[in-house]
C-alpha cells in the first residue's frame, strides 16, 4: 500500500512538472489575425517600448505595429529589407538582400550601410541578424534567388554565418559547414547561438568566445526553421511549414503553435509587457498571448 501510494505521489509531481513545463500559453489565448493582403511577411522585430516591425519583403516595405494596436507603414522601399534586429540603441539593423547588404537603420530613418561583400566578394544575401548586448552583431547568408536580382549565381563559396564586431568593419567567417543557414538567436547573455540549417532539418547551438569564436556546437533539435525567438525560460521558437514549434532549453519539443498558412516564417515577442508573441506567416501577421515573456534583442 505505501509504495503504491509513493508510486502515484512520484507520478503527480512528475506530471505537474511536466504541465509547468508546457503551461506557456495564457489561460484561454487563442492565435490572433492582426492583418493580411501581404506578399510575404517577415523579419518581425520589437523596439525598447514594444512596438513590432516586420517585413513585407516583395513589396519592398517594414511595416509597424504600435503597442496601441495601431498598422503603419514605417518605411518604403527599404532596400528589400528581410530579417531584422534591434540593438540596445533602438537602432534597427536589417538584411537588406537587394543589394546584398546589411543595414543599420536609425531612428529618424537615417540607413547606414554597413557592408556588403566578404573578402571582395558580394554576399549571397544577408538573411537573419542578431545583435549581440556588446554591439557585435552575427548573421547568416544563405542564396536564395530573388525576382530583383539579375544574377543566378553566387559569388561565394559557400552558404555561410559571420560575425562582424562591435564597432567595426571587417567581417569573420564564423560557420561554413553547413548546407543552408537560416534563422539565428543569442541568449541574452551573449553566450549561446542557435542557428538552424534549414535544408539539412538541424538546429545547432555553439558556445560564444570574447573574440565571437564559435566553439562546442551541439544539435539542439531535428528540424529546420526560417526564423527564431526566445522567451525568458529559455524556450526557443521555430518556425517552418508547420507553424511555430516550441522546444525547451534542453531540446525537448514542448508545444506547438498552429498557424493557419501554408509557411510560417518568423517570430518574436512584443507589446508592452512583452508577452505578445508576434507571427510572421506568408500573407499574414499574427499574435497569441503568452505567460512567459521574451528576453534581449527580438
Amino acid at each position: 500500500m505505501k509504495y503504491i501510494f509513493y508510486s502515484l505521489f512520484v507520478f503527480i509531481i512528475l506530471s505537474c512538472g511536466n504541465n509547468k513545463d508546457e503551461d506557456i500559453i495564457e489561460d484561454g489565448a487563442v492565435v490572433e489575425k492582426l492583418a493580411g493582403d501581404f506578399k510575404f511577411t517577415e523579419g518581425p522585430a520589437a523596439d525598447s517600448e514594444g512596438n513590432v516591425y516586420f517585413t513585407d519583403q516583395p513589396n519592398d516595405r517594414i511595416m509597424k505595429w504600435s503597442i496601441k494596436d495601431e498598422l503603419t507603414t514605417w518605411m518604403q522601399p527599404s532596400g528589400r529589407s528581410n530579417g531584422l534586429c534591434f540593438d540596445n540603441e533602438d537602432k534597427l539593423w536589417s538584411c537588406a538582400d537587394e543589394k546584398n547588404e546589411l543595414w543599420i537603420i536609425k531612428p529618424n530613418k537615417e540607413v547606414e550601410v554597413l557592408l556588403d561583400s566578404y573578402k571582395g566578394s558580394k554576399l549571397n544575401g544577408p538573411n537573419d541578424v542578431w545583435v549581440a548586448p556588446d554591439g557585435s552583431a552575427f548573421f547568416s547568408d544563405p542564396f536564395y534567388k530573388r525576382p530583383w536580382w539579375d544574377r543566378d549565381t553566387t559569388q561565394q563559396d559557400g552558404q555561410c554565418v559571420y560575425y562582424l564586431p562591435a564597432n567595426e568593419s571587417q567581417l569573420i567567417r564564423v560557420i561554413d559547414d553547413l548546407e543552408q543557414p537560416n534563422g539565428i538567436i543569442g541568449t541574452p547573455n551573449g553566450k549561446i547561438l542557435y542557428v538552424t540549417d534549414i535544408k539539412d532539418k538541424k538546429t545547432y547551438s555553439y558556445s560564444i568566445g570574447a573574440a565571437g569564436q564559435l566553439t562546442n556546437k551541439k544539435l539542439f533539435c531535428k528540424m529546420g526553421s526560417d526564423g527564431m525567438t526566445l522567451d525568458n525560460l529559455g524556450n526557443l521558437y521555430l518556425t517552418n511549414a508547420d507553424g511555430v514549434t516550441i522546444f525547451n532549453k534542453n531540446g525537448k519539443q514542448i508545444k506547438n503553435i498552429s498557424i493557419n498558412e501554408a509557411w510560417t516564417a518568423n517570430v518574436c515577442f512584443g507589446g508592452s509587457d512583452m508577452k505578445s508573441l508576434f507571427i510572421t506567416a506568408k500573407s499574414g501577421f499574427y499574435r497569441i498571448r503568452m505567460k512567459v515573456k521574451g528576453v534581449g534583442s527580438q
